[in-house]
């Protein structure tokens, strides 16, 4: 490209994003509209055909940069955790949607072999646009966009077999490419495994040393050598550079550099993002749109309602209410970046022809632009019917107090301690009906949604003493947490965890002085039940400072083993040996004390 089509290009994407902020509509959205006007199809020819192809060729890391950021996020215990989502649901979409676009196709006449090959291409979702519209409007963190993550994982997934196999749909050459297809096919699991050993002893270690060298520059280049050195092993053994990305993202999510890799990326990651979408708007092919527009939108609706429909019902059956159904449905029930390069190998392996690729290639894109006016028509139709809600109380001027995130049970009893103490605090709470309530029992919260940097902000966290985290909803305290920790280092965060998983995943981000909620009041209970079965009060006291230890040194052996569950539940058993064994031995030192008082006791009556 010449330099003046860079400037136009780098202007369309200054400008298209804050113009589609500005008219309420999604960035993504700016981005389609300005490919469109700039691309060949559009009001004045500035680039070329080739020139989108060659600007989505480069643009298309952005989608490898983005991955890459997910992958940061998402710690290998957690990765662990959502295998039932990403293999369950994700598969399930996948055969479901494959096996009804492949019916309909049949039904039109089409070979059952290009019929399910094009339903599996079509079946994929776009990982770049689903995954920006979810961010754009907060709702990545949510438990329907966690089930698109994971929906969207699984068909990078399954792209590569897909590729591999689409010789297999072609009626002749099938019997020829199957050995060298499992050949392919163990290298890439193999390449997978290679790139997950080597990079979970060496990545860490590398960005330590040229962390030591205290030049930003040096760790800037090393956070993308990272990225492009696992894209370049994986595409040269066919697998997708995304999920490369992601696999290295992953590998670095327990770094202690991980923020400073967010940091320096993520300027990256958004232009690319800008550009990939400016792209494809560009390669539009509007000519078909104008000569056959009919047949474009009707498949394109058809598409779109068929994996919606499928995904709607899955979403319910992974227990969604309806909103976040519908949500989810929407947001993967377009085409995807995938669908594109699979249509173009299932052409030269013979499995479609040029006409029907082409067409559905437009399709795939249509769908694209049309997933966000869709979700934001959602929004507005259905939000707007809700009961309006502030977007949060105006929070007082304060310096040297502290932050209570979440104010229920747990934090109300915090609050009443500090307020008899004269300490000044700010009580934040995400239920307007609670902050109502806790008001009329004399208590002052305000409504306010602490997983959010900017409710963080304007409660003036930076001046805080300490931060106390006593947020119920599991996962909104973990965002709150890292948001604290990554805004507010130098402030104390005192926690409540649910439970031991919640526990270790706190001390996973480094905050240590936590307590679990029903831990103490159980140990109090406790120690009532055995004054009451006839125990001494010191003996039912020495009882429970034995085993609150015993835990509480368990609680972070446990969090070393958190990934195996089989050395835990063997952990478990020999722990339950070791503490009888403690009550035994403290039984007996028991008995000494007794009989030592009793001696003490006789002597004195002698004397007397």
């Amino acid at each position: 490209m010449k330099l003046q089509e860079i400037a136009v290009l780098l202007a369309a994407l200054a400008l298209a994003g804050p113009l589609a902020r500005w008219l309420g509509i999604a960035a993504v959205l700016g981005y389609l509209i300005a490919g469109v006007l700039l691309g060949p199809f559009g009001l004045g020819v500035i680039f070329s055909a080739h020139d989108a192809s060659e600007i989505l060729h480069i643009a298309e890391f952005g989608v490898v940069l983005l991955l890459f950021l997910i992958g940061l996020e998402l710690r290998p215990k957690r990765l662990m955790a959502m295998r039932q989502a990403i293999f369950g649901l994700g598969g399930a979409q996948v055969v479901l949607t494959s096996l009804a676009l492949a019916a309909v196709a049949i039904g039109f006449g089409f070979n059952w072999q290009p019929a399910l090959f094009a339903g599996a291409a079509l079946a994929l979702s776009s990982t770049a646009f689903a995954l920006q519209v979810l961010e754009e409007n907060n709702e990545l963190g949510t438990r329907h966009g966690r089930l698109a993550f994971a929906v969207l994982l699984f068909q990078d997934l399954a792209a590569i077999p897909l590729i591999a196999l689409a010789p297999f749909f072609a009626v002749a050459a099938a019997n020829a490419a199957a050995s060298l297809d499992v050949v392919a096919f163990a290298k890439a699991l193999g390449t997978i495994a290679g790139v997950v050993i080597v990079g979970r002893y060496t990545l860490d270690y590398m960005l330590r040393l040229v962390a030591l060298s205290r030049v930003k520059e040096a760790m800037t280049a090393a956070a993308l050598l990272t990225v492009v050195g696992v894209t370049l092993i994986m595409q040269q053994v066919g697998l997708s550079a995304s999920l490369g990305a992601f696999i290295a993202g992953a590998l670095l999510a327990e770094s202690s550099y991980r923020h400073q890799l967010e940091a320096d990326i993520q300027p990256f990651e958004g232009l690319l993002l800008g550009m990939f979408f400016t792209a494809v708007g560009m390669s539009l092919n509007l000519n078909l749109l104008l000569f056959q527009p009919g047949l474009i939108f009707g498949l394109a609706f058809a598409l779109m309602a068929i994996k919606a429909i499928i995904l709607f019902g899955l979403g319910r059956w992974q227990g969604l209410e309806s909103g976040p159904a519908r949500r989810l449905a929407l947001a993967l029930a377009q085409g995807g970046e995938f669908a594109f390069v699979l249509l173009s190998v299932g052409q030269a392996a013979g499995v479609l022809g040029k006409s029907p690729a082409e067409i559905l290639a437009v399709v795939v894109t249509l769908s694209m632009a049309l997933t966000p006016l869709l979700l934001g028509l959602d929004g507005w139709l259905f939000r707007k019917a809700a009961t309006p809600m502030r977007a949060f109380d105006t929070l007082p001027d304060n310096d040297g107090h502290v932050v209570i995130a979440g104010f229920g049970r747990f934090g109300q009893i915090i609050a009443r301690v500090l307020r008899a103490k004269g300490i000044p605090f700010t009580a934040l709470d995400i239920s307007a009906e609670q902050v109502e309530f806790v008001k009329k029992f004399g208590s002052k919260a305000f409504y306010g949604d602490a997983s959010r940097p900017e409710i963080l902000e304007a409660a003036q966290t930076d001046k805080a003493r300490a931060f106390v985290l006593a947020i119920d909803d599991i996962e909104a305290s973990m965002r709150t947490v890292e948001h604290v920790k990554a805004r507010y280092p130098h402030v104390p965060i005192y926690a409540r965890a649910r439970n031991r998983t919640h526990a270790h995943r706190l001390l996973d981000i480094g905050v240590t002085a936590l307590q679990r909620e029903t831990f103490m009041s159980s140990l109090e209970l406790t120690r009532q039940l055995l004054g009451g079965l006839g125990y001494s009060d010191r003996v039912a006291q020495r009882a429970i400072q034995t085993f609150k230890s015993h835990d509480e040194r368990r609680l972070i052996e446990d969090y070393k083993l958190a990934s195996d569950i089989e050395k835990l539940q063997a952990r478990a058993r020999s722990d339950a040996l070791n503490l009888e064994k403690l009550f035994k031995e403290d039984a007996e030192e028991e008995a000494k004390v007794s009989a030592n008082e009793t001696k003490v006791r006789d002597v004195a009556q002698r004397v007397s």
